[in-house]
């Protein structure tokens, strides 16, 4: 039998392994920022053009490479951060599978050129699909310029599967600004198309948090700070209040590496117990330093995840160190709030005798003695001088005059009243039916109603989606969309990317009744909302929609006001808990029938069941 088991072509193995390293644009970003932050550049710039598919271009300052390390560095298993298996548990670089540049040169064009500062020329190199395609020396200012261009262009099959334009910048963002804060003492800054959209000078922390996500940010960060022998806490917590559904704003570094922990996540909720809204997420910025032997990065390709050798102690210390700077920033409430010092005790009190407290008693009161006048030679009057007894005789008067009828008089006899009236002769029960209600609300989350062949349970939050869905579209689609105009334009704060995405939708939100006045790079300033959307309820619904279109802008505009619609209605519509009065209730239920798609939510969930007569007797066999 012949042998069947051979060794792959160097391309092939090339491509498989990228398919490990290079999910997407926004993976090859992370790859090139972090060779640069490793060659101990201190300015980076990033190019993008057409959300990385066309081209992803990274300039830096750093040290460069040789002739021969430039050649090297496109090999597989290449690098210089590591020497021996050893290495793996105490590195202090990035990078150290030597992985990255293979991968990335087998699935698109590359072309590199750097220079080292001590000498005066560089090399550029131009590689396609694994293949070196020239290799010469050029004239270039130290550091390194790396471009990649045509991503995926060998694998058509990956680059199908690539999102829109937006959806792929984002995730370029959010690459560049998890590395941006991991190194604020380095300068970066984002072009994409020709825009810039960052430029982020050196600065510090809580700089660099601020010029990322907005100016508004600085007033809501809380410092965190704890240094202890197992491991250095530093960063920043966001105010309770300030707390979000999304988990748009929460990172976590470890030794200046952007991790992901749910473990140390929920380190973090334990100390917000009590102080946030349900399903709200507060924001942190959090910064490790532990000592590199005793985590293990070598886990996932991306390398975001992390194993501690003490979890527990960590996940304690992370805890009451956001708790104390909580309590010490007075965000945690405490018992007393404003102590008033009157009702302090003098210390000169301490040791005196609680006085026995005296009492006056007037002997001679009597409540129910008669008034007497004052006189010369009387006895002292009751203490009540102008207290004066009326007479009640003569009170039948005011009766006098009065009609009296056959079927009701009234007759007065000295002191007795005596009433003669109509003698009540129409039953308790009368045989009139009550009204039958229409609807009832049972734990005030379903409406049961009564249909003819039984009842009807209806989810009232899935139904009020329903509703408020098919209203919504009919005002984009059919009729023009009822907008009331706001006396005083309210503002918003959100962050660079945020703003972003509110542009991109922009249109679909104006078709609503949304009225924009102005926008800047970090706020938003409405004229005009929805008729049907209080103000008080804006901002959350707002950003329950930016979070719904966090994974996906569709590129179809009836698409993209289909998700927007959709969002809006599950913002908007009445919640599981909300006492509904009968007639709202009725008009729920009204509403409900009268949608084209009554059965189910706009997320496809069933709305209501029925049980007939038959299926209720059933139930008593």
């Amino acid at each position: 039998m012949a042998d069947i088991i051979r060794l792959l072509p160097d391309h092939v193995a090339n491509q498989i392994a990228a398919g490990e390293v290079v999910q997407r644009p926004a993976s090859v970003v992370k790859e090139l920022l972090e060779n640069a932050i490793d060659a101990q550049a201190t300015e980076i710039k990033l190019i993008v053009k057409e959300a990385g598919k066309t081209l992803i271009h990274v300039i830096d300052n750093g040290f460069g490479m040789s002739e021969t390390d430039a050649r090297l560095s496109f090999e597989r298993h290449a690098t210089s951060k590591i020497k021996a298996a050893e290495d793996l548990f105490n590195l202090n670089t990035k990078g150290f599978r030597g992985e990255a540049l293979a991968s990335i040169a087998a699935i698109a064009h590359v072309e590199l050129q750097t220079k080292k500062e001590a000498v005066e020329l560089g090399t550029r190199i131009k590689i396609e699909g694994s293949t070196v395609v020239s290799q010469e020396v050029v004239t270039t200012p130290t550091g390194t310029s790396i471009a990649v261009k045509n991503l995926f262009y060998n694998i058509p099959a990956r680059r199908n599967f690539l999102k829109s334009d937006t959806v792929e910048l984002r995730h370029i963002i959010d690459e560049f600004q998890r590395v941006a804060l991991a190194h604020s003492d380095i300068a970066f800054v984002l072009y994409h198309n020709g825009n810039e959209l960052f430029n982020l000078p050196k600065s510090n922390i809580r700089q660099r948090i601020v010029n990322i996500l907005g100016g508004k940010t600085n007033e809501k960060l809380v410092p965190v700070t704890e240094d202890t022998d197992i491991v250095k806490i530093n960063g920043f917590v966001g105010k309770p209040e300030f707390a979000k559904k999304s988990r748009n704003e929460q990172f976590f570094f470890v030794n200046n590496r952007f991790i992901k922990s749910p473990y140390l996540h929920h380190a973090i909720n334990a100390a917000f117990e009590g102080l946030l809204k349900e399903k709200m997420q507060p924001s942190y910025f959090i910064y490790l330093d532990v000592n590199p032997e005793t985590i293990d990065i070598n886990i996932h390709p991306t390398k975001t995840e992390i194993k501690f050798d003490d979890e527990h102690s960590l996940y304690a210390m992370l805890r009451a160190t956001v708790k104390h700077s909580l309590g010490q920033f007075n965000i945690a409430p405490v018992l007393d709030f404003d102590r008033d010092s009157n009702l302090d005790t003098p210390y000169d009190y301490k040791n005196k005798q609680a006085a026995i407290p005296k009492i006056q008693v007037d002997s001679s009161f009597n409540p129910f003695a008669d008034e007497k006048r004052i006189s010369g030679n009387t006895t002292t009057a009751p203490r009540y001088q102008n207290y004066k007894k009326e007479s009640t005789e003569g009170w039948e008067s005011l009766y006098v005059g009065l009609e009296s009828s056959s079927n009701n008089t009234t007759r007065f006899s000295g002191e007795s009243i005596e009433f003669e009236s109509e003698e009540v002769t129409s039953s308790l029960f009368a045989n009139d039916e009550p009204r039958e209600t229409l609807t009832y609300q049972l734990h005030r989350k379903y409406l049961v109603s009564s249909i003819k062949s039984g009842i009807v349970i209806i989810d009232q939050h899935r139904a009020h989606q329903r509703v408020l869905y098919e209203q919504l579209l009919k005002n984009i689609t059919v009729s023009e969309a009822v907008s009331q105009q706001l006396l005083f334009p309210v503002t918003f704060s959100f962050s660079t990317s945020e703003i972003a995405l509110l542009k991109e939708v922009k249109e679909s939100l104006e078709n609503i009744g949304f009225m924009f006045s102005n926008i800047t790079d970090d706020t938003i300033e409405l004229s005009g909302i929805p008729s049907n959307i209080s103000e008080s309820e804006l901002q959350i619904i707002i950003e329950q929609m930016l979070n719904d279109f966090q994974g996906e802008i569709p590129d179809t505009g009836f698409s993209q006001t289909d998700v927007l619609v959709k969002s809006l209605a599950k913002s908007m519509a009445i919640r599981t808990g909300k006492k509904l009065e009968i007639a709202e209730q009725e008009a729920l239920v009204n509403n409900l029938f009268a949608c084209k798609e009554p059965m189910v939510s706009p997320f496809q969930k069933t709305i209501f069941i029925t049980l007939s007569v038959d299926d209720l007797d059933k139930k008593f066999i």
